[in-house]
């Protein structure tokens, strides 16, 4: 294990051999077999299902975690799952959530679905991943899942087997009576047979796997990108890339002594691969505070106090947790703590500043995507980490930033010129990216490099930075604006948080830049005195918002990226609703809706003053329809 400080270190690393040759694991279950056999009674993986650090803790040795997976590999193979069948979760995080991922992976290919989502979408990527079974918890206190993920297979009926996850076992009278005194109950209206994951598990042999493990390079995870509007893409991942990643972790960072805690949801990338991954490769320890993570009950509160209490060397957040965790003081002695990891968004440098004077420690940036099967480029750990860039790609990781031409051209940008980020690595799934074929049609650049849709540079050190997302670009009558120099720009004011840039429809410039802003918590700003600092700090005129309005908490995924459909959703409604008005027309935008073939569809009700609706909205570029 090494970690790197350069680019040369990289190119070093990629000089001993070429990837194929570093004698990887070729299925998840020799992967885990391996860390169990150098690891075995070493820490793998810690569940607290609450977030205080004397609350009582869950943890399984490698050897054990390995025993655990292998149990619900075959439990899935009795169900009638092959390799190419899809054992879907909608959890929240839980021991029973890593043995479920691990052996959905062994025994066919694994769905993790964001239990956030609503009954509908949760049905749709159901549908979409074909899923025989799924894995849920069972009705439990403080959360509707349970009754939701009933509906959702009322519009799943290739669902045939649901399998619960009791949290009741993690708890202890008199809290045990309690909270199953206060079970939700909810009527079962799906055609699914239901069984204890528990009792079933406990059925199956621990020390062998019921079947044959297969070593050719496979399908073993489908990860929805989205989700949130309803009509998720659906990314494939290979065992392979899996292992890419996990050997990245090992080689470049992490080493069995480490303990890393992960506030993350088990349904995302980040913490599935660069961490779960990173911990069966290197044998390190992996801590998961509730099972909402940071939006657990007082895992804000206790977080410093957590890090002491399992002695944690690395941490893994995102930028709007990291906001939440420099508003309290470090209560507790913080000092075995090596590094800290951020991705999912771009890091204000002021958070980056004020973490690394409240702890010592520096953060360290890097880039993913759910179709790369997520690692792409780090900061180095040991080297110069650059405020505002993603780091430098990873060994056997080729990074081009391409411009097209349209028409299925390409030109390579020259040093600092921003064009489309292009990727190619072990963890790239070439032309079939997305279960639906038509969605990967244009996916590549030269039959080889993912477009990544996102707008980069790369310096003259071999940094990358991400500059914006091709598809947010605010076209204004022509005009490319980059959201990203606006919300830098406001950014920069004292009293501002968050900030969504985003373009909203005009009637002569097709787009007009318009910004929503979070303030920080306690502050006060007026939008006329944001205005002006834009004006002051943005350097280009045309990009200087039209409309700035202030929200009390903009949209964000459940990885705390700020969610832009939802704010054109707002905008849309906003700028065509006052043109009905002043036109008089009694017509009004009622829903803003995500169609798969339009995009953001703006729909109208009363049907009325059908031909003065038509010819205003005509002067907009924005999909609409009336509301059946």
């Amino acid at each position: 294990m090494g970690s790197f400080s350069n680019l040369a270190d990289i190119k070093a690393i990629e000089a001993e051999m070429p990837w194929a040759d570093r004698g990887a694991a070729r299925s998840m279950h020799e992967f885990l077999g391996r860390a169990a056999k150098a690891h075995g009674g070493r820490s793998a993986v810690s569940f607290q299902l609450t977030s205080d650090p004397t609350d009582k803790g869950e943890t399984l040795t490698w050897a054990q975690l390995f025993a655990r997976v292998t149990q619900s590999a075959n439990l899935f193979r009795s169900l009638g799952v092959g390799e190419k069948d899809v054992v879907a979760y909608v959890l929240p995080n839980s021991s029973e959530t890593v043995h479920v991922l691990l052996g959905g992976m062994v025994a066919g290919i694994v769905n993790p679905i964001n239990p956030l989502l609503d009954p509908e979408q949760i049905g749709a990527i159901l549908r979409e991943t074909k899923a025989k079974v799924v894995v849920t918890l069972r009705a439990f206190p403080k959360t509707d899942l349970s009754a939701r993920v009933a509906e959702a297979l009322t519009h799943a009926p290739n669902v045939k087997t649901v399998l619960e996850i009791d949290l009741l076992r993690y708890l202890h009278p008199p809290k045990k009576w309690i909270a199953h005194f206060l079970r939700p109950k909810g009527a079962i209206t799906h055609s699914a047979r239901v069984l204890n994951f528990r009792a079933e598990v406990e059925k199956q042999p621990a020390d062998r796997l019921t079947f044959a493990d297969t070593t050719d390079d496979r399908v073993a995870a489908y990860f929805h990108t989205g989700g949130t509007t309803g009509m998720p893409k659906v990314a494939q991942h290979k065992v392979s890339g899996m292992v890419y990643n996990g050997w990245l972790g090992h080689r470049l960072l992490f080493r069995e002594t480490d303990v890393v805690i992960c506030p993350l949801p088990l349904f995302h990338v980040f913490a599935v691969y660069p961490i779960l991954m990173s911990m069966i490769a290197s044998g390190a320890h992996v801590v998961f505070p509730t099972p909402a993570g940071y939006r657990g009950e007082g895992v804000f509160d206790n977080f410093w106090k957590l890090v002491e209490r399992w002695r944690v060397t690395y941490m893994v957040t995102v930028p709007t947790a990291l906001a939440a965790l420099m508003q309290r003081p470090v209560n507790a002695d913080v000092s075995s703590l090596r590094g800290a990891f951020s991705g999912s968004a771009p890091l204000p440098i002021e958070l980056f500043n004020r973490f690394e004077k409240a702890t010592g420690v520096q953060i360290v940036e890097g880039y993913g995507l759910t179709e790369c099967t997520c690692l792409v480029s780090v900061n180095p750990p040991d080297g110069a980490k650059k405020i505002g860039s993603v780091g430098i790609p990873f060994p056997y990781t080729h990074v081009r930033i391409l411009h097209t031409n349209g028409n299925g051209g390409f030109r390579e940008c020259a040093v600092d010129e921003i064009g489309e980020i292009c990727v190619a690595n072990p963890g790239v799934f070439e032309g079939s990216t997305y279960t639906e074929v038509d969605k990967n049609h244009k996916l590549f650049a030269e039959d080889r490099y993912l477009r990544t849709g996102d707008l980069g540079r790369i310096d003259a050190d071999g940094y990358l930075y991400i500059t914006g997302r091709a598809k947010d670009l605010i076209i204004r009558g022509g005009h490319n604006i980059d959201p990203a120099m606006i919300e830098e720009a406001l950014m920069g004011h004292p009293a501002v948080g968050f900030v969504g840039a985003i373009g909203q429809p005009d009637a002569h410039a097709g787009e007009l830049p318009c910004a929503y802003v979070e303030l920080v918590k306690g502050a006060t700003v007026s939008v006329a005195e944001l205005v002006e600092y834009a004006r002051e700090h943005i350097p280009e005129r045309a990009a200087v918002p039209k409309h700035i309005e202030i929200l009390s908490e903009l949209p964000k995924t459940a990885v705390g990226k700020v969610f832009k459909p939802d704010l054109r959703r707002s905008a849309i409604s906003r700028v065509l609703n006052a043109e009905l008005a002043e036109a008089g027309l009694s017509a009004r935008v009622v829903e803003v809706a995500e169609d798969k073939k339009r995009g953001l569809v703006a729909r109208l009700a009363p049907k009325q003053d059908e031909a003065s609706v038509q010819a205003l909205m005509g002067k907009f570029t924005t999909q609409w329809d009336w509301k059946a």
